[in-house]
């Protein structure tokens, strides 16, 4: 059996701890202090470290994290010096009995993976800051076509699958969202859920990409009713990929 429970950090980061009967390991642990913590209160046995990308809220916990727990530290090739087992596209790992397949997102890095496990017909995805709950990431490195493919990558994946992102950002993409499709009863039910879950200090994570697919505009910029809603700002003839761009800059100035 996993047990998945996210471990606060920063003001918004979710530092993922997952846990099986031959042990535990963090996804993106950015704070060493509060995971350390976590594994002593709750005599876990730390096996692996699980990195997404470069950006300091997701590594900056790895050195001390390993000075007391030496293990072993799996991430993207890029220059962080503790990972030291580097991972491409396809390539596939198993710890604490769970089966891994990694999955190359670039878009808002360009060392952005995500570890994805079919997990017997229940599937978990760790994808950092490429897909939020009704959101996606920034574009800071990559291009939006990199962020583009990535986006279609995950709407490849079952539609069971449970997401885990990296941030509780989703209050404010739900905004966002009924922005762009006002009209979308399924994110004006969300965003009332989501609303609930934060008044007491909740997580809004995981989600599915059966819901993403019904409330995220990132993931539904295929969708003949979004590209309705938009047409102020699109030409009927854009294709899926220029309807993303389109609202990706609309995100990033609203």
């Amino acid at each position: 059996m996993i047990n998945i429970e996210p471990i606060k950090a920063f003001s918004d980061n979710y530092i993922w701890l997952v846990t099986t009967n031959e042990g535990s390991i963090v996804i993106d642990p950015g704070e060493a202090d509060k995971t350390i913590k976590f594994l002593r209160d709750n005599t876990l046995n730390l096996k692996a470290i699980l990195i997404t990308h470069h950006h300091f809220d997701h590594t900056g916990g790895i050195s001390d994290l390993v000075s007391t727990h030496p293990v072993q530290v799996f991430g993207p090739k890029n220059d962080i010096a503790e990972i030291d087992s580097r991972l491409s596209a396809g390539d596939k790992i198993n710890v604490i009995g769970i089966d891994f397949e990694i999955m190359e997102l670039p878009g808002h890095t360009l060392d952005h993976i995500a570890f994805y496990s079919f997990n017997n017909g229940n599937p978990i995805l760790f994808c950092g800051d490429v897909l939020f709950a009704s959101g996606c990431g920034r574009i800071f490195e990559g291009t939006y076509e990199q962020m583009y493919q990535s986006l279609l990558q995950i709407k490849s994946l079952p539609e069971n699958t449970k997401i885990y992102s990296g941030h509780e950002y989703t209050l404010s993409n739900l905004n966002f969202a009924k922005t762009v499709e006002p009209l979308n009863k399924n994110i004006i039910s969300r965003y009332n859920e989501v609303e609930e879950l934060r008044k007491i200090d909740l997580p809004s994570l995981p989600t599915t990409l059966e819901l993403e697919l019904k409330v995220n505009p990132f993931l539904r910029f295929e969708e003949k009713d979004l590209k309705e809603s938009i047409k102020d700002k699109i030409n009927v003839q854009n294709n899926s990929k220029e309807v993303f761009k389109v609202l990706r800059e609309w995100k990033d100035n609203f």
